[in-house]
């Protein structure tokens, strides 16, 4: 390891390499078998990391600032490279567009997220869990995780469609979602781009989830176009953006990627942290009860809603803790767009870079006894002390996710909705079991029900 200082920055900058690098392969087989163990590792081998992805020099950035200097920069730190792969899956929707295309996406699409907008998409997210909910039985045992994801889901189709969509469809979409996700992470670390063009059964599976997926939610905007009534939902808010400048709206092309886009993260990610925050309350009682009491408070027996929110600061702290701990986001690239200086070392164009919260979230440096599941890091003057950009969770700058306040909303509701009927209780010997695929997943989590 060598100290260079970075002109971009009054500091000097830790820089190392990677071990364990194999002949050929360099660290993909590192990345692909054990990616959260190893990415955590490297913060102790540098602020920048070098490592190799297969015959490709690569860094990762394990330094706060210099995350939020490559999130602050899209136009030198594009989104390339992996990204690209996605395109199958999201078209050219807000998460992968970049340039003039994606300030245009994003300055049509803003409003669709305002905070009066996500008082509105969340009005039946607490119904709709208790509705579930009342289908459990006492002494009961439910994968967790799959429930959630079943449940976020619902939610989803809800907020993009509010009707249109039967459950059996909602339940294929779902199937579909599930099975292009575990494809995506071992696309983005396969060398050279090789695995996914093989006429593999899971290839296949692939394809046809993708464009079964796909036109379920074309159909729907078809659907939509004939009838031009607004449901006051996502997709209704969607198809009547215009540019405030231009008038310019999206073409159906366009609405088809976003409403894909939002799919897939409006129930992937949020379904994986509700399973964590369920898991860590089954087996932390005094956190479990704390939540309990404040539910018990602010709620007085009845199901949440939006305005309730700010009466339950330490379940947000609770949700925000899990985020830490288990960033549905783990891992994320860029591409130089030219030659650049980062760190302090001289980058070529077309270098990818790494980041990861996962690696962030668990730097001890960062996070004082990281592996705790600790929510009153998230109060007062431990608040204070958490470097500025150390939390990464949704990611930063313009490319920082659109939805996170709609997710975050969709979360704290219906955990307290749950809190204030049920305790899950994990089942003896079933362990967390993490799964990083395109987003951080938990696994298997079966849990006995207990009605409060």
């Amino acid at each position: 390891m060598h100290t260079s200082t970075s002109p971009a920055a009054e500091r000097s900058w830790r820089t190392g390499t990677a071990p364990g690098a194999l002949p050929l392969l360099g660290h993909v087989l590192a990345l692909w078998r054990r990616p959260l163990k190893f990415l955590a590792s490297l913060p102790a081998h540098g602020d920048l990391v070098e490592l190799r992805m297969g015959p490709s020099r690569a860094y990762l950035a394990a330094h706060p600032e210099l995350v939020r200097h490559i999130l602050l920069n899209p136009r030198v730190f594009d989104k390339g490279g992996v990204f690209d792969k996605a395109r199958q899956l999201l078209g050219n929707s807000l998460s992968v567009s970049r340039g003039e295309e994606h300030r245009f996406q994003r300055r049509l699409i803003q409003p669709a997220f305002h905070t009066t907008k996500i008082a509105a998409y969340t009005t039946a997210v607490a119904e709709d869990t208790r509705h579930i909910t009342d289908a459990w039985q006492p002494g009961e045992i439910r994968d967790i995780s799959d429930a959630m994801h079943a449940l976020l889901m619902r939610v989803a189709a809800r907020t993009l469609f509010s009707t249109g969509l039967d459950e059996n469809t909602v339940e294929e979409a779902r199937q579909c979602l599930r099975t292009v996700s575990h494809g995506i992470y071992k696309r983005t670390v396969a060398p050279l781009g090789i695995m996914e063009k093989l006429p593999t059964p899971g290839n296949r599976a692939y394809d046809r989830a993708n464009a079964r997926l796909r036109q379920i939610v074309a159909d729907m905007i078809a659907i939509r176009r004939r009838s031009d009534e607004d449901h006051g939902d996502l997709l209704s808010t969607l198809l009547r953006a215009e540019h405030p400048e231009t008038g310019q709206k999206l073409d159906d092309d366009q609405v088809l990627d976003q409403v894909v886009t939002f799919l897939v993260a409006g129930s992937e990610t949020t379904a994986s942290t509700l399973a964590f925050v369920f898991h860590l309350l089954g087996t932390l009682p005094e956190v479990e009860k704390r939540v309990h009491a404040e539910v018990d408070e602010a709620l007085k027996g009845r199901t949440p809603v939006y305005d309730d929110l700010p009466a339950l600061p330490y379940t947000r702290n609770v949700i925000t803790e899990a985020l830490r701990l288990y960033p549905p986001s783990w891992m994320a690239m860029r591409v130089t767009a030219h030659d650049i200086e980062l760190g302090g070392l001289p980058i070529p164009a077309r270098t990818m870079i790494l980041y990861s919260a996962y690696a962030l979230h668990h730097n001890p440096e960062l996070f004082p006894d990281p592996e705790t599941f600790d929510p009153e890091r998230w109060e007062g003057e431990r608040l204070a002390q958490v470097p500025r950009g150390a939390l990464l969770p949704f990611g930063a700058g313009s490319h920082k996710c659109i939805g996170d306040v709609l997710a975050l909303t969709e979360t704290a509701l219906i955990v307290a909705t749950v809190a204030g009927r049920w305790r899950l209780r994990p089942v003896p010997g079933a362990g967390l079991r993490l799964e990083p695929k395109a987003t951080l997943e938990a696994g298997p989590l079966p849990m006995t029900l207990e009605r409060r």
